[in-house]
């Protein structure tokens, strides 16, 4: 599995860094979110199908 952050749709808000424990998901220079792993370990799926869900945005999308 994989993510993508579409930076023009991200407001900050910090939901996925914050289900995600920064394993997934953290802050970029410009305080929105980016995904800093290529590929999504399994064990950590689900956690990211519930950030990708709860983004008020929807500014995650699986790919």
């Amino acid at each position: 599995m994989k993510a993508k952050v579409n930076q023009d749709k991200c407001i900050g808000c910090g939901n996925c860094v914050a289900l995600t424990e920064s394993e997934v998901f953290d802050f970029n220079d410009d305080g929105l979110a980016h995904c800093i792993l290529e590929e999504i370990p399994s064990d950590l799926e689900e956690v990211t199908k519930d950030a990708i869900s709860q983004c008020p945005t929807e500014a995650i999308e699986e790919i």
